[in-house]
């Protein structure tokens, strides 16, 4: 079970560090659509993108994986949040849906072990 969790957290790290750098085009677009401003869009890329790096240090320092993962799942519900407002359909809710579940998945699976 830990390897899952361990390939749930470089899927999700390496997920949300693609989006946010390789594709931060279609972060931007998205971000006017939901007619949030510059300064946000760029605290939630930083704080998504220092929450990955977090998940990845978390292999080996485990001790940082609740929070982290807490703090990308409310971000994800956020993003759900964002998809709704603007009536995305579907297809635009599910790469944040996905990566919520593979958050609460992380958290669940440390959360259980501290206590």
């Amino acid at each position: 079970m830990e390897n899952l969790v361990i390939i749930s957290q470089i899927v999700l790290a390496l997920s949300v560090a693609y989006v946010w750098i390789f594709r931060f085009d279609n972060i931007v677009v998205e971000f006017k659509q939901y007619g949030l401003p510059d300064v946000i869009r760029n605290l939630v890329g930083a704080s998504k993108i220092a929450l990955a790096t977090l998940l990845i240090a978390g292999i080996w320092y485990t001790d940082l994986l609740l929070y982290s993962a807490l703090s990308m799942a409310f971000l994800m519900v956020c993003a759900q949040m964002a998809h709704f407002k603007v009536k995305n359909p579907f297809s635009k809710h599910l790469p944040s849906l996905i990566l919520l579940i593979l958050s609460l998945f992380i958290a669940g699976f440390y959360a259980d072990i501290i206590h």
